[in-house]
């Protein structure tokens, strides 16, 4: 079921690309250019998966650390030899091959992961072991931030949700749900309170780490009197501070208020977790103190960390500037060749916006472009269903295994698929921000086709031989 769903996604992919590089101009020499190439890449791809199969199964665990030390080395020197591809020094040219190592990388962390996590001392209830695996992943991920290659780099965090699968803490993902949500608020209302000064986006952010910890202190400490108290004064003050700033000429920041109330609040749970020993308070304060100290550094992450495209991708995606002509120009187009393909779509090599190239990068990242225009809405919904049931039958392959390496290693593969669904379609449609990453075994490229049939492969052989890997 798994290959024959493989097969499937191939095929759509290759017939996508055929459509996407067919030309209107019959005189065109380059006709189905790419999709030759592509039909080579498959053949190597199908080679390898071959290979995969006939090797014996413990190599994938014995090599893992060397591939993944190997994989290290290449990465870091990528930047040195690869050229500037649009921005990125993420592929290293042979001649007229072109190969990007960050692709390749996503596999074999995996491989180097399931290994770490699956030996016999490892405890993800420990903070060493936590950080070890943590460290393990996020360090392929450094790297090609320094290639400038930020889409691929994003993919290596989705390994947090193996861990969380195998006994991580829920706390830790939380944690970085919370910094996406309040960096997203600080950002996107960043427009000053009235005439006075302090933003609105600031002060949302305050006053939910508020209600936060009141919440938490009432939920740990129902029947403290003193608490109510302290909760009424505390609530006066804050009214007070606002009526003061709000019916006086002097201009007080709306950002120090509510910063100067969460550390009140945050000072009482300490001091109550001194007499009581209650690690809720304690965690909740740190939080508290976490937060509040990234929200104050939202601006200077978006303007002194992030490049100038970065900065005005998430701009756009974020509704805070229109730029129909530059950076948006990619969704827009890619928005309106979905949307013309209506209900049944316009039918085969019949798509207009794709045929006179109106969509950039239309045959690798907005590929799903093409399959929306010229087979609508009941075509896409059929790709996505595909994509769906392919990544459950893994699932369904992750939770059969026997094995803690297998397992852990179908996880991954499952979270990197999964991730690269997400984010080509999403912000194919526009649902997420443009970060230039491929739509698994449709999206054209060999680099990328390799990696994801290796990474494939490798699952089977290890599925195909777990009953013989338990005697």
């Amino acid at each position: 079921m798994t290959l024959f769903l493989y097969f499937v996604l191939l095929g759509i992919g290759l017939l996508s690309i055929y459509s996407a590089d067919y030309s209107l101009n019959e005189n065109d020499s380059s006709l189905f250019s790419r999709f030759h190439s592509q039909l080579v890449w498959l053949s190597l791809a199908l080679v390898m998966g071959v290979i995969i199969l006939s090797i014996n199964e413990k190599y994938f665990n014995f090599f893992a650390y060397f591939l993944y030390g190997a994989s290290i080395f290449l990465l870091i020197a990528t930047i040195a030899l690869a050229s500037n591809t649009k921005g990125s020094y993420s592929w290293i040219e042979f001649g007229g091959f072109r190969i990007q190592p960050a692709e390749f990388s996503k596999f074999i962390t995996a491989l180097a992961l399931a290994k770490l996590m699956s030996s016999f001392e490892f405890d993800i209830s420990k903070t060493k072991d936590l950080i070890k695996a943590a460290a393990l992943f996020l360090l392929p991920a450094v790297i090609i931030i320094l290639q400038k290659e930020t889409g691929s780099a994003l993919v290596f965090f989705v390994f947090f949700f193996v861990l969380y699968r195998e006994g991580m803490s829920g706390l830790i993902l939380l944690l970085g749900v919370s910094f996406i949500l309040f960096f997203i608020v600080v950002l996107r209302f960043s427009y000053p309170i009235g005439d006075g000064v302090g933003s609105w986006g600031m002060l949302l952010s305050l006053l939910a780490l508020l209600i936060l910890d009141v919440v938490v202190l009432f939920s740990q400490e129902k029947k403290n009197k003193t608490l109510n108290v302290f909760l009424i004064l505390s609530f006066c003050a804050f009214v007070c501070a606002f009526a003061i700033n709000f019916w006086t000429p002097w201009s007080v920041n709306y950002e120090y208020i509510a910063f100067g109330c969460v550390l009140l609040f945050s000072l009482f749970a300490l001091i109550r977790f001194v007499f009581t020993r209650n690690k809720n308070l304690l965690l909740v304060t740190a939080f508290l103190l976490l937060m509040s100290g990234f929200c104050f550094s939202v601006n200077y992450i978006f303007t002194d960390v992030l490049e100038p495209h970065q900065q005005m991708r998430i701009k756009v995606f974020l509704g805070m500037e229109d730029d129909p002509t530059g950076t948006g120009y990619n969704v827009n187009q890619s928005k309106i060749a979905i949307g013309s393909g209506d209900f049944w779509g316009k039918g085969f090599l019949k798509g207009t916006q794709t045929k006179l190239d109106y969509v950039p990068e239309q045959v690798t990242d907005f590929i799903f472009c093409n399959i929306g225009e010229e087979f609508g809405f009941v075509g896409s919904v059929i790709t996505l269903l595909i994509y769906m049931f392919f990544l459950f039958r893994i699932i369904h392959l992750a939770e059969r295994q026997f094995l803690p390496f297998n397992r852990i290693y179908a996880y991954c593969v499952v979270c990197v698929f999964y991730f690269h669904f997400l984010i080509n379609v999403g912000m194919v449609i526009g649902l997420m921000p443009v970060i230039g990453i491929p739509l698994p075994f449709v999206s054209y490229g060999g680099s990328s086709l390799w990696a994801f049939s290796i990474m494939l492969f490798i699952l089977l052989k290890l599925d195909a031989v777990r009953k013989e890997q338990l005697h």
